[in-house]
């Protein structure tokens, strides 16, 4: 068994910070079914802290990434993140493995759907590609205020 990339959010941006709440990651919930998030690490593109906590869902549409507990203490207001999930996959099955990449607006609206594509080739163990993925029909990324 390998660990893998399962989903990402790259460039979410922070905003909200509850340090008085339990622990945690509040995301919209459009955002982690769209990529596929459940329990995470995450780090802060700006300070390159790292951090593994689990994911609380927010208001739907509301484009929140509220951090919450001690995570509250590794970020600001505004500072780009990079969601990771993972999951552990047979080595044989890596090809047949389609990791999806979300990008984001400055308002934490979603920009791109990408998959991350590794296929076995001729001249390498393997290849890798970055694709663009079809959003579900009327999928906007969301929209209105974090709770």
């Amino acid at each position: 068994m390998i660990k893998v990339l399962r989903a990402k959010l790259h460039g979410i941006r922070v905003t909200s910070a509850d340090l008085d709440y339990h622990g945690s990651i509040t995301l919209d919930p459009e955002h982690c079914e769209a990529a596929g998030i459940y329990p995470l690490e995450f780090g802060n593109k700006n300070s390159g802290a790292r951090i593994s906590t689990y994911v609380v869902f927010g208001d739907r549409g509301s484009r929140c990434c509220i951090l919450n507990g001690a995570a509250a203490r590794t970020c600001q207001i505004g500072d780009h993140l990079i969601i990771a999930a993972s999951e552990y996959i047979d080595r044989m099955t890596l090809g047949d493995f389609d990791p999806v990449v979300l990008t984001f607006h400055s308002d934490n609206s979603i920009d791109k759907q990408l998959l991350y594509r590794v296929r076995p080739t001729a001249a390498a163990k393997y290849g890798f590609s970055i694709e663009p993925r079809q959003r579900a029909p009327g999928h906007n990324g969301g929209g209105g205020e974090c709770a």
